[in-house]
Parts: structure tokens; sequence; C-alpha cells
């Protein structure tokens, strides 16, 4: 079996019950998911895998989810089972509770940044953020899963949660923002 089909060279592709172009929106979205999933891939390569293994272990899980999303993104049918739970969104809160809890105390904006793994987990919450949008706009247009902007814009969250963790556990502090009030009290 080849890899190519040839079937998207005129600039055409298929979601899940339509033929569209791939300038289309829901294609944007999912096409943004899944670059967040490569970004994921890419950030687990850099986190220790003794030191950040609950984080490993979730990443990859999130991978799946993302994948789910995707699929849900790529369905216009009216004969669907979204594959996004709610369930998904109340993982992430209680992740990001629990890693909140181990990062230092925050009270200024900061930079993105310090270790690598945490740099580019901050890169996976700008793309999220990216992505969020995207599904705002389809939403506006047609039908998206019911949990997946809330589940994009929890992930966000989640990826800045990880990423101070991540520069704490390795001893490397957040460079706060200079000129940043306090904003979070």
């Amino acid at each position: 079996m080849k890899i190519y089909t040839k079937k998207g060279d005129q600039g055409d592709t298929h979601l899940i019950g339509q033929k569209v172009k791939k300038t289309h929106e829901r294609v944007e979205a999912y096409g943004t998911v899944d670059e967040l999933n490569s970004e994921i891939g890419l950030a687990v390569t850099f986190l220790n895998e003794k030191m950040h293994k609950d984080m490993i272990e979730q990443l990859t899980k999130i991978q799946h989810e993302l994948f789910d999303l995707g699929g849900d993104l790529a369905n216009v049918t009216n004969n669907h089972e979204w594959a996004v739970k709610k369930e998904y969104i109340d993982d992430l809160e209680n992740s990001i509770d629990k890693y909140w809890e181990e990062a230092p105390e925050l009270r200024k904006f900061i930079l993105p940044g310090g270790e690598k793994g945490a740099a580019q987990l901050h890169v996976c919450r700008t793309v999220a953020r990216r992505a969020e949008r995207l599904v705002v706009r389809v939403n506006e247009q047609s039908e998206t899963p019911p949990h997946s902007i809330a589940y994009l814009n929890r992930l966000s969250d989640y990826f800045f949660a990880i990423a101070r963790v991540v520069n704490a556990r390795e001893g490397t502090e957040d460079v706060l923002y200079e000129r940043g009030k306090d904003v979070f009290k």
C-alpha cells in the first residue's frame, strides 16, 4: 500500500461526510489539533523520564484525546457520537490543581522558557490556544463537539501549570515579566 493517494493534489480533502477545500475552517481546526499533538510529542522528548514520569504518562493520554478531538472535528454527519467527553476536562482540572500546588507561588506573568521541556510545553500552550480559537470559529458556523472548546481551554492551562513544575523540579526559576504587576492572587 502506498502512503500517497493523489486525491488531494487539487486542494481538496474529505471530512467525514463531505468533500471540502483544504482551506476549510474545520480542516484548519483539526490540522492545528494535529500540530498540537506533534508539539506534545516533541515536549515529551525533552522531559526526564524518571523525574517527569507522571507528566509523560498524562501527555501520552492527552495525545490520544487529541486524536479523538480531531476525529470529532472532521465529522460533519448527523450520525455520530462525540468521542471527547467531559471526563477529559475533569481529569485536566484535577491535574492542574495538583501541579499548581507543586509549583512555586506566582503573582506576576512569566516569560515562556526555562528548561527545554518547559519551553516546549509553553509552545504547546500557545498552539492549544490557537486551536481553541479555531474551534470557536467553527462552532460559530456549525456544530462542534460539546466539550471541545472547554477541553482546549483547560488544556492550555494544564500546559502552563506543568511547564512551571518542570522548571521547579529541575531547579530552574521562572523568569518574571519585569514590567508586570501582580495579577495572580
